[in-house]
């Protein structure tokens, strides 16, 4: 499988997931939970693990750095697609949760949707990094 379709495969899940997971909490009435966020980073952490596995073993591709790039670029366009969800929801389905958001300890502050989008790149874009060395930690020493 080409690198490219196992990196959009996986961005796609891990998004699904995240909205998943959102939309779940969102009927349990658990959507202004912001300590369940961190659950986000469980979902990152699988997509990860499971492209930079099909690169291993259907690719039998082990170089390090190219593993680590795939988990990166798996986890980075997961973020971007998780956060054109969330300005989705908000411009459209939700604005209210903007508020929710601005509410939370994680975001903390009166910021408007472009300054929340930019503190979610820069939060995402470092879980993508830390992730996809934290996962390659178990591939790193990995023979075909």
């Amino acid at each position: 499988m080409s690198t490219d379709k196992i990196i959009i495969k996986n961005a796609l899940l891990i998004t699904l997931l995240i909205g998943g997971f959102f939309l779940l909490c969102k009927l349990f009435g658990l959507d202004e939970n912001p300590y369940l966020r961190f659950l986000n980073l469980a979902f990152v952490l699988f997509g990860i693990h499971l492209a930079i596995k099909e690169s291993v073993f259907k690719n039998k591709e082990t170089k390090y750095t190219t593993n680590l790039g795939i988990g990166i670029r798996t986890s980075a366009l997961a973020v971007l697609l998780s956060i054109i969800g969330v300005v989705v929801y908000i411009q459209f389905i939700n604005p209210d949760f903007l508020n929710v958001m601005n509410n939370s300890f994680l975001i903390g502050g009166d910021l408007s949707l472009p300054e929340i989008i930019i503190t979610l790149v820069i939060e995402g874009m470092a879980s993508s990094f830390i992730g996809s060395f934290i996962m390659m930690q178990f591939y790193k020493n990995h023979n075909k």
